[in-house]
């Protein structure tokens, strides 16, 4: 009787760790999007070109993240995006999850 209730609570159990790992990647994703729109954002405003402070930025967002600079009316305003998931581990029943991340700093003068 103990084994048939370990057979059934052990892919109950593997199904929810694998829940939990899939949150952890997207709410991990999403902090990365936040630092890398951050580092870009005071990037630009301290003066640096677009593409250096876009690469600065890439070096933390996720892989394959998508960087918006727009700067006016003395502030900089920086958006990434990505969409992260479990697809390129070869798990097709966990669907991918698009994060993104933003931030507004004051242009500085000069």
């Amino acid at each position: 009787m103990v084994t048939a209730e370990t057979a059934l609570a052990l892919p109950a159990l593997v199904l929810v760790v694998g829940l939990m790992l899939w949150a952890l990647l997207a709410v991990t994703a999403q902090l990365r999007c936040v630092d890398a729109a951050r580092a870009a954002a005071r990037s630009v405003a301290r003066g640096d070109t677009f593409a250096q402070s876009v690469t600065a930025g890439l070096r933390l967002a996720p892989k394959g993240a998508h960087i918006r600079v727009e700067r006016g009316g003395g502030l900089v305003r920086v958006n990434v995006e990505a969409t992260v998931g479990p697809a390129v581990s070869g798990t097709g029943f966990l669907p991918t999850v698009g994060v993104s991340g933003d931030a507004v700093v004051a242009d500085e003068p000069g």
